[in-house]
């Protein structure tokens, strides 16, 4: 295929999409998308970029899973926001010389759009646009996610208050055992569905948690959010460091996955989960809201005093000590 043959495959592919956003003027096919904007919402907007050998391998995930994961990653930072994804745009750096996997064939890409398309429509993201070149050697995929929430009500990472109690969702660490799986060599059989299968898919396809994000930015009773990219202990010491804070962990009650261990659900990373803090009191409304979601809630921990000694710290059996994180960097290999 020619790039433009390329870009036409995506937008035929695009169309088959039965979400058509009303507030959508022009998608692709021009210099530039047109949206028309909306009185008393306000837009949000993030990126991610996966780059070959870095963030992934051709060698051990689907193409399909790929493009699902390519628009997961930010799906969960606009749900991290409390908001709703609206559009999504695509640029791909595609490798020029021959590569494993098939990477230049009109296969691979088919399903890799499936895969994309397939989760877009699931939360009717529309893809609106992007760009396409080439590189030397690996594969480097950047997808931007808009999203939108009414005014105001944005759950950003520096709005913890002390007293605060400190909730996750979902389970911890299965993404990380995942992936050391993976790369020792386990591969991925869709027939299968052990405790090795379930981590493995939590790496290569997981499933942000859209719709119980968008619940929390409109009920209010989130103070601070993010999601589970870098780790537990990682992204909460940001989160501490935004609000001016610091946290206690209980090790007994963080949700460990069953392929995992403490240390991988504490600094693994990707689990793409949400965490965040809210008044103690508050806390059975929000399992209300979780069951409604059929979203796993559980709390974790609590926010405390700013010590510049300390920001996190870990209670096991009763015995406190300093927490210090040591999740993903991508300049740390």
């Amino acid at each position: 295929m020619s790039e433009f043959d390329f870009i036409e495959r995506i937008r035929v592919r695009i169309a088959r999409n039965a979400f058509k956003p009303t507030d959508l003027l022009l998608g692709i096919g021009d210099d530039a998308a047109i949206l028309r904007e909306q009185s008393g919402r306000e837009l949000l907007i993030t990126t991610d970029l996966l780059v070959e050998d870095v963030d992934f391998k051709l060698d051990y995930i689907p193409p399909a899973w790929l493009g699902h994961k390519a628009l997961a990653v930010s799906l969960s930072d606009i749900a991290a926001m409390g908001g709703t994804p609206r559009f999504s745009l695509l640029t791909l750096a595609i490798p020029l010389a021959s590569a494993e996997c098939g990477v230049r064939s009109a296969e691979f890409w088919d399903a890799f759009l499936d895969g994309y398309c397939a989760l877009a429509e699931a939360h009717q993201v529309t893809l609106i646009g992007g760009d396409i070149s080439g590189m030397p050697e690996q594969l480097a995929i950047d997808s931007m996610v808009l999203g939108q929430c009414e005014s105001g009500k944005s759950i950003r990472r520096s709005g913890a208050q002390v007293g605060d109690a400190v909730f996750v969702t979902g389970e911890l660490g299965a993404s990380a055992a995942g992936l050391q799986l993976l790369l020792n060599g386990e591969r991925v059989d869709e027939t299968l569905a052990d405790a090795k299968q379930q981590a493995m898919r939590a790496h290569l396809r997981p499933e942000p948690p859209v719709a119980f994000g968008q619940a929390l930015g409109q009920s209010g009773l989130a103070h601070a959010m993010l999601d589970v990219s870098d780790g537990l202990a990682q992204d909460l010491a940001h989160l501490c460091t935004a609000s001016q804070v610091s946290a206690t962990l209980i090790a007994e009650a963080i949700p460990v996955a069953e392929s995992a261990s403490l240390q991988l659900a504490l600094h693994g990373g990707e689990d793409f989960e949400l965490l965040f803090t809210a008044e103690a009191k508050n806390e059975a409304a929000l399992q209300r809201l979780a069951e409604l979601h059929q979203m796993q809630l559980t709390r974790i921990g609590g926010v405390t005093l700013r010590s510049d000694a300390q920001a996190l710290t870990l209670k096991q059996n009763g015995i406190a000590q300093p927490l210090t994180p040591q999740g993903f960097d991508h300049f740390r290999r």
